[in-house]
């Protein structure tokens, strides 16, 4: 992964109405292990990470980089979400910054992604005024496609990857539909 260019890192964490999105800290190794095994977080993303792979691999404080959010609810992790410039792995992002995000299953269904995302687009629309972001996702993933809709990412295209129909969408400054 790479720098998001000029914008200094980390951020102040940001504060929404329930939510803290901040830097990792050596507490919330347990939930990552937890979010990258799980088989539910994994379904869409070609399954889950073994977790004792995971234990092995992860440093006792999760790796702080540049575009990496902790999304805490009451001082508990419940999911992450990226933002990173030129990961390499969509030839349709190149360029651009890609949002990315997983939550926990037990923090699915209360809009704690909706929330989250949006802040994180604001921090980043004031971060870097009108640079527009990048998000790609399995059309079979049915919740991640109403995030998107609900962000403002418009659809560039549909394309097979991974063995399925993947979308891909831009947002821009000011098209959230909220």
């Amino acid at each position: 992964m790479t720098e998001l260019g000029p914008i200094p890192w980390p951020p102040a964490p940001i504060k929404t109405g329930r939510l803290v999105l901040r830097e990792p800290e050596a507490r919330d190794r347990a939930a990552l292990i937890e979010l990258l095994a799980s088989p539910e977080v994994g379904t869409y993303l070609g399954g889950p990470r073994p977790r004792d792979e995971l234990e092995h691999a992860m440093p006792g404080t999760p790796s702080r980089r540049p575009g990496l959010f902790i999304v805490d609810l009451g001082g508990a992790m419940i999911g992450q979400i990226t933002l990173v410039k030129n990961t390499g792995h969509l030839r349709q992002a190149a360029g651009k910054t890609e949002l990315g995000y997983l939550f926990l299953p037990q923090a699915w269904g209360h809009g704690y992604a909706a929330e989250a995302c949006a802040a994180a687009l604001d921090w980043f629309a004031g971060a870097l005024p009108g640079e527009p972001v990048v998000l790609a996702t399995q059309t079979a993933n049915l919740r991640s496609m109403r995030l998107a809709a609900k962000l403002g990412f418009i659809e560039v295209e549909r394309y097979e990857a991974y063995g399925a129909e993947q979308w891909f969408g831009m947002w821009s400054p000011g098209t959230s539909s909220d």
